[in-house]
């Protein structure tokens, strides 16, 4: 195949998955907003709130891609913006993916690199980060919950968190353990040979890649907080952000797939934030909008980029 074959064909092949997933877009967008009163939006407070839950979808995308730039260029030099686009390009792929697993694979395939597979190595650190970062906050919103309402489920729930939280943190910070038992097993021994790509990243860069995202999750609950006060849902600052926290938390563990997970996101914080507020409306208005800023925005922008993404190598 000819260089200028290749490159038609990606075109094609690219400009395709870029429909399909932008017309699944339109029509999630379009049935999740009939839901949702017109009326709703004229009742919104002060603007402030909506403007700072749009800068922070900004800063939270630059970091997730900064810490992206981070663990790609432990495998092979990589430039932030590349880092960037195929971040927004993984988000696209995520949407039609049970828990967004599709994120880090379309991020991959959006560089296009001749050694893919060494990027999953890497790529397993970020997502242990991102878990440890959801079960951190998720401990605290739960420590919160069982103190406020306590009951067996609750107890049973914050059991299970802490444990997990332990098996994380073993995972992250002691790979070098868990790698030569990857090796035994036939069908990951490949992988486990670009295991050695872990060792270079050092321990500082672990702690710069978690602090992300941490900071990140603070930025999900703060935006979480702003869009509620901007429909006119007060709720104390402290119980606000542990609940928020918790509300996130639950969106993790349970399986779900992005382009159908609104729903529940709506059950969820109604059942979470009633016992502060009556206002329904304002809770599902701040949900949707939630979705909308940090998947929706990011997932159109992606699909559009993939329009020029080299699957064909």
């Amino acid at each position: 195949m000819n260089k200028n074959t290749k490159i038609r064909l990606n075109y094609l092949v690219g400009g395709t998955i870029s429909i399909i997933l932008l017309w699944s877009i339109y029509g999630q967008v379009t049935k999740q907003l009939s839901g949702i009163n017109e009326g709703t939006w004229k009742q919104t407070g002060a603007s402030i709130w909506l403007y700072l839950s749009v800068g922070l979808m900004f800063i939270n995308t630059s970091l997730e891609s900064y810490k992206w730039y981070l663990l790609s260029n432990s495998v092979e030099p990589v430039g932030f913006m590349n880092a960037y686009t195929s971040y927004l390009a993984g988000i696209a792929f995520s949407i039609v993916t049970p828990n967004r697993i599709g994120e880090y694979p379309g991020r991959i395939i959006y560089l296009g690199r001749k050694h893919n597979f060494r990027y999953i190595n890497v790529s397993v650190l970020g997502i242990m980060s991102q878990l440890s970062a959801v079960y951190i906050f998720g401990l605290a919103g739960l420590i919160y919950f069982n103190m406020a309402y306590p009951s067996a489920l609750g107890k049973v729930a914050l059991a299970a968190c802490i444990i997990v939280n332990v098996l994380i943190g073993i995972l992250y910070w002691r790979f070098e353990y868990w790698l030569p038992i990857v090796s035994r097993i036939g069908m990951l021994r490949r992988f486990a040979v670009y295991g050695k790509l872990l060792n270079r990243v050092t321990t500082k860069r672990q702690i710069l890649v978690l602090g992300i995202s941490l900071l990140r999750f603070s930025i999900f609950t703060a935006q979480y907080l702003f869009l509620l006060r901007w429909m006119n849902v007060n709720i104390p600052l402290p119980e606000g952000f542990c609940t928020a926290a918790l509300f996130f938390w639950i969106m993790a563990v349970i399986p779900t797939v992005a382009l159908t997970e609104l729903g529940l996101r709506g059950n969820v914080s109604l059942y979470l934030f009633q016992h502060f507020s009556q206002n329904i409306i304002g809770m599902l208005a701040a949900t949707t909008g939630i979705w909308f800023l940090n998947l929706i925005i990011p997932s159109i922008i992606g699909s559009l980029l993939i329009i020029r993404m080299r699957i064909l190598q």
